[in-house]
């Protein structure tokens, strides 16, 4: 189906090569199914994971895949390079073939990263107004100290951009070691934050998105699936 969603009526006249009338048709005969089910409205609407057949035949039957990868340094966050690993090429061969990832960490970042196939869940985990936050352990090469958390509350300005970050929270763990809460994620965002103080970042580490925290036994490079639990949760 080209389309994300569509009325089923269309998905099948498209699929099948005939007309609507022929669909309507098919539906009274008590031979569709959608999700298990007999249809009976050909106006309804189904996506593209929903399950349609025909007379007992598959005619869609893609299921949404959501995959926690524990990302490890030199590695692109991206499903194809030429030059480099990426995240895609990290998953065994039963992975699912389209799935994205939702949003990125920097080549030399590690830690949580969350790769689907279902468009709406990531675009809705990746926008600022759902305010997902997003967790990461930083390592700097400098102490830091109170007046950071300030400035991070308040936003920082990049001049670049001319924008103003939305306030985020700084923890601080120990004189070198922070913890940083994003509701946003702006390119090399962390980086630059810390750029104001003029104290480069040494590393970086995602280890929660929402309500999902990167597994402590997950070792670098390995992937799991989420459970049912942790999609809706988030």
């Amino acid at each position: 189906m080209h389309s994300k969603r569509a009325r089923l009526d269309r998905f099948m006249s498209v699929h099948l090569g005939i007309n609507r009338r022929d669909v309507k048709l098919l539906l009274a005969q008590g031979r569709v199914e959608v999700d298990g089910s007999p249809a009976v409205d050909v106006r309804q609407f189904i996506d593209e994971f929903t399950q349609v057949s025909l007379d007992g035949r598959s005619l869609q039957a893609k299921k949404p895949a959501y995959i926690m990868m524990h990302k490890p340094a030199g590695v692109v966050s991206a499903t194809r390079d030429e030059k480099h690993i990426t995240l895609v090429d990290l998953l065994d061969e039963s992975a699912p073939a389209d799935l994205h990832n939702v949003g990125r960490l920097d080549f030399n970042s590690t830690g949580l990263v969350l790769l689907t196939n279902d468009g709406r869940w990531s675009r809705a985990l990746m926008t600022p107004d759902t305010k997902v936050p997003k967790v990461y352990r930083v390592r700097l090469e400098n102490p830091i100290n109170d007046d950071y958390v300030k400035a991070f509350s308040e936003g920082i300005y990049f001049s670049f951009e001319n924008i103003t970050t939305r306030p985020a929270q700084l923890n601080i763990i120990d004189d070198y070691t922070a913890d940083v809460t994003l509701v946003e994620g702006r390119y090399h965002q962390i980086k630059r934050m810390f750029g104001r103080f003029q104290n480069p970042v040494i590393e970086l580490h995602r280890y929660a998105i929402g309500s999902i925290e990167l597994d402590s036994d997950l070792e670098a490079g390995q992937s799991r699936a989420l459970t049912e639990q942790e999609v809706k949760n988030i």
